[in-house]
């Protein structure tokens, strides 16, 4: 393994590439996980949302049997104080209360950043997938319903796969706020691209040099994710582009 010198003046570019040289496989291993926890996550918390949105949406009725209110009103208030309370608080500060009181020395570390961002981001979706399905013309439940369909058969078969469809956009930015926001990961010591930045910065005593790496390899991570996720949506949803917009979400829960 060849060894770099390290620069003997305080020569900002020459730090920058002395770090790039000697730490490229550790910064492109933090790039690594980073996609690896963000996805996970995103995919993760989707599926959480598909299970807790319908939950939080329903109605009751005056139809409806007393156990049956009971059961639903029991739902309606467990599915709104999970996502406000995900929804009000810092990622961060979930991530240690989280990992330190139930997951550390349990489940490995990348494991539980996985989890912990998992939960957040399905907050943020249910009222992404809430917002589609009050969207969608409310003919197509009663149709379904008078096909003999249950209210839930509707809700899963017809209903959640066309709000899913129109939340494609919104659910991509979910993905990019996610790239940034595991560096909040940092705190448990999840070796995503900041874990690893702070690391190497530390090791030399730098002040920003090894973070401008780390701006860099996010701004890529990010402008190339955008741009995938904008053919993938234009594809899906038959190249209207009036319907899509993907952009660059600023950090939504640090």
């Amino acid at each position: 393994m060849y060894i770099y010198t390290k620069p003997t003046t305080d020569n900002l570019g020459q730090w920058i590439k002395f770090f790039w040289q000697e730490f490229h496989e550790l910064f492109l291993d933090g790039v690594k996980w980073t996609l690896v926890i963000s996805l996970s996550a995103t995919v993760i918390g989707l599926l959480i949302a598909i299970f807790i949105t319908p939950i939080k949406i329903q109605k009751i009725t005056n139809r409806d049997r007393l156990f049956v209110k009971i059961l639903k009103r029991i739902g309606i208030i467990l599915s709104t104080v999970y996502v406000e309370v995900l929804r009000g608080t810092p990622m961060i500060v979930q991530a240690v209360i989280i990992y330190y009181m139930f997951l550390s020395g349990k489940v490995d570390i990348i494991t539980s950043g996985i989890f912990i961002v998992s939960i957040n981001t399905s907050a943020y979706i249910v009222e992404v997938l809430r917002g589609s399905i009050e969207a969608i013309d409310k003919g197509q439940m009663e149709a379904a319903r008078s096909l003999g369909m249950t209210r839930a058969q509707a809700m899963f078969h017809i209903v959640i796969p066309q709000a899913i469809r129109n939340s494609i956009p919104a659910i991509g930015n979910e993905f990019v706020i996610n790239i940034k926001d595991t560096a909040v990961l940092n705190v448990i010591a999840v070796t995503e691209l900041f874990f690893v930045t702070d690391s190497i910065n530390g090791r030399y005593y730098r002040t920003y040099e090894a973070y401008i790496i780390a701006a860099i390899l996010y701004l890529i991570m990010t402008f190339v994710t955008t741009r995938l996720l904008y053919l993938i949506s234009n594809k899906l949803l038959n190249g209207n582009r009036n319907k899509i917009k993907i952009s660059f979400p600023t950090s939504q829960s640090y």
